[in-house]
């Protein structure tokens, strides 16, 4: 017997009982938070190719962990930091994440646990979760990583310039003390 699973209403543990599998692309636009933080695109719309697995992993003496192992990709069109212009910056999520019976118990386990811990759910948002995890892979300072035009590393400004060059010195005040002279 085949079972549909849905990815906004995920039952994680029938999915991983079925070792069900989801895959999917979806238009970036759907990730608001994500979007928020690219630049805006004109004409086709990247998509987030994502996929997900549901396992259990038996355990001696008891009813078995349940997993999720989940992958996502997209293209982010963002500012490159260092020249300026628009850049995809790749973004990539492989990740496994083991559920626990509740929040409590994640948050119990997990100081003394190396893997990720989620808590069951009936009604489990599988796309909150890509999102919240490709939001952790977007960097502080995206850049390309060779820039398409050639970066200028310096800059003038020619009122300050201007400026600068009317300015007294401010050690001539110093030379007009005759500080550092010997008395005869």
């Amino acid at each position: 017997m085949s079972k549909d699973f849905s990815a906004t209403h995920l039952d994680v543990r029938a999915f991983a009982q079925a070792a069900g599998h989801l895959q999917g692309q979806t238009p970036l636009s759907d990730f608001k938070r994500l979007t928020a933080d690219a630049l805006s695109v004109e004409g086709e719309q990247p998509m987030v190719h994502w996929e997900a697995e549901g396992e259990v992993v038996e355990q001696t003496g008891g009813a078995g962990h349940v997993w999720l192992h989940l992958t996502a990709e997209v293209a982010l069109p963002m500012t490159c930091q260092r020249c300026l212009t628009e850049a995809d910056i790749p973004l990539y999520v492989d990740r496994s994440f083991r559920f626990v019976a509740d929040e409590a118990t994640a948050e119990l386990e997990d100081d003394d646990s190396d893997e990720d811990l989620l808590a069951m759910s009936r009604e489990f948002n599988l796309m909150e979760l890509i999102e919240d995890e490709l939001l952790m892979d977007v960097p502080v300072v995206p850049r390309h990583e060779e820039c398409p035009v050639p970066v200028k590393l310096e800059s003038s400004d020619a009122d300050f310039e201007q400026a600068n060059e009317q300015k007294e010195n401010p050690f001539a005040v110093l030379q007009s003390l005759n500080v550092g002279k010997s008395a005869d």
